[in-house]
């Protein structure tokens, strides 16, 4: 299935709405192949749709619930599988729970789908990419991260606490991986208050959003595209973006004994060495 033209290969996660989708649909309109993973398959296969009408191919998709680390550890032998090369691996998918839910793999449900998930699929995909790219928030700065009790939010649960700790992971996750793995530029960013679907089973949470300057999904996608497209050198790796320039994140999101306990931690939760160098991170 490896594509011989010469394109590049995209895989974008949390692709069925929202910045995922208007990422797919701008990236695949340059000439990317891009591959669409999601949790609900109509929903999935919807997007694929609306990426063909308007960039005249259909993506292949993957579907996988972040909120059980097994399919994600499925999705990543999926794509071994099917692709010797990712050229850009972007960590889109996520969520915010609106009231305290543990998932099945026994963490916050916010944590896992948002930071140990995609954890966990970069580590396994690692000997394939070229490029990362995390979707992170400014909601990081009302985060409240304990890397040696994941789990700290659910205690006295608030929602946008909640959300805001596992964004603070997810930059923490990219100013370490930019340090174990040099050869690998990884970047992530804050898209601005989007106008999607995310907060929808919250009333409170969609009627908050709304009340929000907001953005259209393109727009809040345009820095991660931005991202994708950049040379190297023009960049820094482990950096913070918002809005096409490196930003600089509250100080308790790129504390390097922070994120390296937090990676510690995170191989210990998903199953996988953490200790090993760069390419070598399997599931036990």
């Amino acid at each position: 299935m490896e594509d011989l033209t010469g394109r590049r290969l995209v895989v974008v996660t949390g692709a069925s709405s929202g910045i995922g989708l208007a990422a797919a649909v701008d990236l695949a309109r340059r000439g990317d192949r891009v591959v669409l993973v999601g949790r609900d398959s109509a929903r999935l296969h919807a997007a694929a749709e609306q990426v063909r009408e308007s960039a005249g191919e259909l993506p292949e998709v993957f579907r996988a619930d972040f909120a059980v680390l097994d399919d994600v550890r499925a999705l990543a032998e999926q794509l071994r599988a099917a692709y010797d090369r990712i050229d850009v691996l972007a960590n889109n998918a996520g969520t915010i729970a609106v009231r305290p839910t543990t998932t099945v793999d026994g963490y916050e449900l916010s944590i896992q789908t948002n930071h140990l998930a995609p954890f966990l699929l970069t580590n396994l995909l690692r000997d394939r990419l070229d490029r990362v790219v995390v979707t992170a928030s400014a909601a990081h700065r009302s985060g409240s991260l304990n890397p040696n009790d994941l789990n700290q939010p659910l205690r006295r649960y608030r929602a946008m606490s909640a959300y805001g700790t596992s964004k603070q992971a997810n930059i923490l996750f990219t100013t370490e991986a930019a340090r174990r793995w040099p050869d690998l530029p990884t970047y992530c960013f804050h898209p601005g208050v989007v106008r999607t679907r995310f907060g929808g089973d919250s009333k409170l949470i969609s009627f908050a959003m709304r009340l929000m300057p907001a953005r259209r999904a393109e727009k809040g996608a345009e820095t991660l595209v931005w991202l994708a497209n950049q040379g190297p050198e023009r960049l820094h790796s482990g950096g913070y973006y918002q809005d096409l320039r490196l930003r600089q994140p509250a100080q308790k999101a790129t504390d390097p004994e922070s994120a390296t306990q937090l990676w510690e931690a995170s191989a210990k939760a998903v199953g996988i060495d953490g200790s090993q160098g760069p390419g070598e991170g399997q599931a036990r």
